[in-house]
C-alpha cells in the first residue's frame, strides 16, 4: 500500500518529492468556489475511496454511481474470485481454443505481458495456479508449505510466453492450463478507469485510491496538489518520512506486511517468483513506484520486487524508473532511491 504511515515518529526531518512535471494550476478564482467531497465503497477485495474538488451543492449520487459501476465492470471481467467472471471462464477453457475479450481485460492483459517480456518473466501474469496453491487467491489460505510436487504442477501451468493475443481481434489463445491471476496489475487499472469515468463528468480535481494504490488529477481547491504520505514499512523510523504530490501521477507499493503466512518459523509473502513459483526470498520488504498512470505503476511495483534488491534498482535506473526500495538490513531497514525518485526530492 502507498498510505499513509503509522508507528514511531522518524528522527528524520520530513521531506517531499515532487515530479518535475505536474500540470500548473487553474485559475485561483475558479478554484476558490469548489469545496472537497469525499466518496468511499468497498470493491476488488478491499476498499476504496475518492476526494473531488466540487462546487458546493453538487449532486454526489450520479458519481458514486459511476464508479461503483465502474468497478463493477472491471470485477465481471478479472476477477478469479468470481466463478461466472471472464477470466474465470478463460481459465477453465480447454486447450486450443481463441477468446474474444472485453477491451478492459484485453488492455490488461496486454500490458501485463508487456512487462513479462521487458523484465524477462519477472512479471508474469499466468501464476493463477501458483496464487491459488500458496492460498493467495480464492482458495483457502494456507498454514503450511506445499510439497514440491505440488508446486512444480503449478509451475507447469504458468509461462507468458504461452500467450498468444490476437489484437486485431482482441483475442486471447488459452493454450491449455494456463491460469491467469491479474491481481498485481487490475487494481492500478481500476484506478485509472475510475479517474477517466469521473473527468468525463467533469471533474478536474480528484484523487483516487483503491486498495492503497492512488491517482492525482488536477489540484485541490487552494491549489495544492494532492498530497499523500508514503507508508513507512513495519513502522521503521529509519526510513525517512516522505510526502508525495501527487497532479497527473499515480503511485503503488508492493510490500510483504498484509498478504503472507508464517509456517515453521519462516514468513512466506504474496509476491511469488515466477521462475520458482514460490514466494521471493531476498530481504525486499516494500517496492513503491511513481508513474503517469496506475496500471504501469501497479505492474512495475511487483516486477521491481521480484528482480530484488539488486537486479530491481538496476532495472528502475536503466529504465528512468521513480522507485523506492525498501530492504531488511539485519535488524533494521535501509530505504535506496532510483535516480528517477531521487531527482524529485525537493
Amino acid at each position: 500500500m502507498s498510505g499513509k504511515a503509522t508507528g514511531a515518529s522518524a528522527s528524520h526531518a520530513r521531506r517531499i518529492l515532487i515530479p518535475h512535471d505536474l500540470a500548473p494550476p487553474p485559475s485561483p478564482v475558479v478554484m476558490r468556489r469548489l469545496a472537497v467531497k469525499a466518496l468511499g465503497g468497498e470493491s476488488m477485495g478491499t476498499t476504496w475511496s475518492v476526494k473531488l474538488a466540487v462546487a458546493p451543492g453538487t449532486d454526489l449520487a450520479p458519481l458514486q454511481r459511476a464508479i461503483e459501476t465502474t468497478l463493477a465492470r472491471i470485477v465481471e471481467e478479472m476477477s478469479t474470485w468470481e466463478p461466472d467472471s471472464h477470466i474465470s471462464r478463460f481459465n477453465r477453457a480447454p486447450p486450443g481454443t481463441w477468446h474474444r475479450l472485453p477491451d478492459g481485460f484485453y488492455t490488461v492483459l496486454a500490458a501485463a505481458l508487456h512487462w513479462a517480456e521487458r523484465t524477462e518473466g519477472a512479471y508474469d501474469p499466468t501464476l493463477g495456479a501458483a496464487v491459488d496453491l500458496w492460498g493467495f487467491g480464492p482458495t483457502s489460505p494456507r498454514h503450511t508449505r506445499p510439497d514440491a510436487d505440488e508446486i512444480a504442477a503449478a509451475h507447469a501451468r504458468s509461462g507468458w510466453s504461452r500467450l498468444v493475443l490476437d489484437a486485431e481481434n482482441r483475442s486471447a489463445l488459452q493454450p491449455g492450463g494456463i491460469s491467469l491471476d491479474l491481481s498485481s496489475i487490475a487494481k492500478g487499472f481500476a484506478v485509472d478507469e475510475v479517474m477517466r469515468a469521473l473527468r468525463r463528468l467533469g471533474i478536474a480535481g480528484l484523487l483516487v485510491e483503491i486498495g492503497g494504490e492512488l491517482k492525482g488529477e488536477g489540484v485541490k481547491p487552494d491549489g495544492s496538489p494532492w498530497w499523500i504520505e508514503l507508508e513507512r514499512p513495519r513502522g521503521a523510523c529509519e526510513v525517512p518520512e516522505t510526502r508525495v504530490a501527487l497532479a497527473g501521477h499515480a503511485i503503488a507499493t508492493s510490500g510483504d506486511e498484509r498478504r503472507y503466512f508464517e509456517a515453521s518459523g519462516r514468513r512466506y509473502a504474496h509476491t511469488l517468483d515466477p521462475r520458482t513459483c514460490a514466494p521471493v526470498t531476498h530481504g525486499l520488504v516494500s517496492v513503491t513506484v511513481l508513474a503517469g498512470d496506475c496500471m504501469t505503476a501497479d505492474a512495475l511495483a511487483t516486477a521491481l520486487t521480484v528482480l530484488g534488491p539488486g537486479k530491481g534498482p538496476a532495472f528502475a535506473a536503466e529504465h528512468r524508473i521513480a522507485a523506492r526500495f525498501v530492504s531488511q538490513n539485519g535488524v533494521r531497514l535501509a530505504e535506496q532511491l532510483s535516480p528517477a525518485m531521487a531527482a524529485m526530492l525537493d
